[in-house]
């Protein structure tokens, strides 16, 4: 695209990856023209002590605009789905962070420190990929560009932000009742004391109990969100022949991912080799020092737009086996932040 020293900005959606998208773009201090905030209803919302005029959204709403960032509301009713071509008509670059245009053939699926080359190819949609294929995919790159990976089984541990606002609450508020409620000898004897309503966010009660379902079961007893991890993986690497599986699961965090990744290279590379390889590379963080209980955790990464990467070993009983735990706060780079670098990366603020 034309340089400018300004560009006008959409953000579309104000839940919780709109309003961390509003907070990056001025923490990574972006050069906005002008900020329209959009969303199915106008109303005045604050973040970080600004306000923001929240306008209805309409085709007619990307006039001007360059950049349309797309929180992520997914399905046939999705914002993106309705409004996407409308803000590509108008001459927007339409950044999505919801699945509907994630394996769309024409939309590169972009994470910058991994195939930010490839945003080049853009037909008026980049799609941001899934959170958990952010963290991961980012951590493993420079792997795969040294040795080579032939096989991912991913395991991950995923907080109730991942699933929005309602989520939040429903953890939050199920926790308190239990507290207020019960004591700790009742509740390890009668963890399950919440029902859970037809509305909330989790079929299941989140507090002190982990959901072994994120979206809905599918092909091979599989569900959405480990296909996800396969199919995305696949796609940002460009390489199909990366045996990859995963089991993802809910579990009670307020925020931030986690994930026990194990890897097989088809090259050696030792744990020495890789945290070194690591420690250089752009929006990676090592955390490394099992002698001292140092390892990324969830209460450290939240907030922040690194990936962090630890307990980083080798499996004593396959040649080329390793393990690595991988963090980071599922809102920003794994949502918000990612979105707003890919459109630092169009405009060469890299």
């Amino acid at each position: 695209m034309k340089k400018k020293k300004k560009y006008n900005v959409a953000v579309v959606g104000v839940g919780a990856v709109g309003v961390q998208m509003l907070r990056v773009l001025k923490e990574h201090k972006f050069p906005i023209g002008t900020l329209r905030v959009l969303a199915r209803s106008a109303r005045k919302i604050k973040v970080d002590n600004c306000s923001y005029d929240v306008e209805k959204i309409t085709p007619n709403s990307f006039a001007c605009i360059d950049f349309a960032l797309f929180a992520g509301t997914e399905g046939s009713k999705g914002a993106a789905v309705t409004f996407a071509a409308a803000a590509v008509k108008s001459g927007a670059i339409v950044i999505d962070n919801g699945a509907d245009f994630r394996m769309k053939k024409n939309v590169p699926l972009i994470v910058p420190e991994v195939n930010g080359k490839n945003v080049k190819n853009h037909k008026g949609i980049i799609a941001n990929p899934n959170c958990s294929t952010i963290q991961m995919v980012a951590a493993l790159a420079p792997i795969y560009k040294k040795a080579g990976i032939k096989r991912i089984i991913a395991s991950t541990y995923q907080a109730a932000s991942g699933a929005g606002r309602s989520a939040l609450k429903q953890l939050w508020e199920e926790t308190g009742y239990i507290y207020k409620n019960s004591d700790v000898e009742k509740a390890t004897n009668n963890p399950l004391q919440c029902k859970t309503a037809k509305d909330q966010a989790f079929a299941h009660q989140i507090a002190f109990n982990v959901l072994a379902q994120i979206g809905g079961f599918g092909d091979n007893d599989y569900t959405t969100e480990e296909w996800k991890l396969v199919h995305e993986t696949h796609k940002i690497f460009n390489d199909k022949k990366i045996k990859v599986t995963a089991t993802c699961v809910r579990v009670p965090v307020l925020n931030s991912h986690s994930e026990s990744v194990y890897i097989e290279t088809r090259k050696t590379i030792t744990p020495a080799d890789v945290k070194k390889l690591l420690s250089k590379a752009k929006g990676l963080v090592v955390v490394d020092d099992p002698a001292k209980g140092k390892y990324p955790m969830p209460g450290l990464s939240s907030c922040k737009d690194e990936v962090f990467v630890g307990r980083i070993r080798k499996d004593p009983y396959v040649k080329n086996g390793l393990w690595l735990w991988i963090v980071s706060d599922n809102l920003r780079k794994g949502a918000a932040t990612n979105a707003v670098q890919i459109a630092e990366y169009l405009i060469g603020k890299k």
